[in-house]
């Protein structure tokens, strides 16, 4: 596509690949959690709650392809290896997910009452009129 706008959201749409960022749910915790500095395996394993090993490693090697990460392997004994933000990956943990955090701080509460009102509104199974 020679243009950065996007007249449909094709596969090689640009804003279509900026949402897909979004798409997993780790990855997002993920660049969080990487936000305060590099990190070990281990380390950011024990301070996600929740997230699986296999989660884990396929959102690394998620961030990793499209360069928001970096893993930084040292020469020590044990062999040591961290994971951190590239400045493309801060870039997009201070804009965008900065941006849907504010906006979630001030419209969590509004978001939660519309989807408690549709639950409401919605039959139950088997419920008998």
């Amino acid at each position: 596509m020679g243009s950065d706008r996007c007249e449909e959201l094709v596969a090689d749409c640009r804003l279509r690949m900026a949402t897909d960022l979004f798409a997993h749910t780790w990855d997002p915790v993920v660049l969080a959690a990487l936000h305060a500095g590099p990190r070990r395996r281990r380390a950011l394993r024990l301070g996600i709650g929740g997230i699986s090993d296999k989660a884990l490693t396929e959102a690394l090697n998620r961030l990793l392809s499209n360069g928001l990460v970096e893993r930084r392997s040292f020469a020590e004994a044990p062999p040591r290896v961290d994971y951190a933000l590239t400045d493309l990956g801060r870039s997009f943990a201070d804009g965008p997910m900065r941006a849907l955090g504010a906006w979630v701080t001030e419209y969590g509460d509004d978001l939660v009452a519309a989807q408690d009102r549709l639950y409401d509104q919605t039959p139950s199974v088997g419920r008998s009129g």
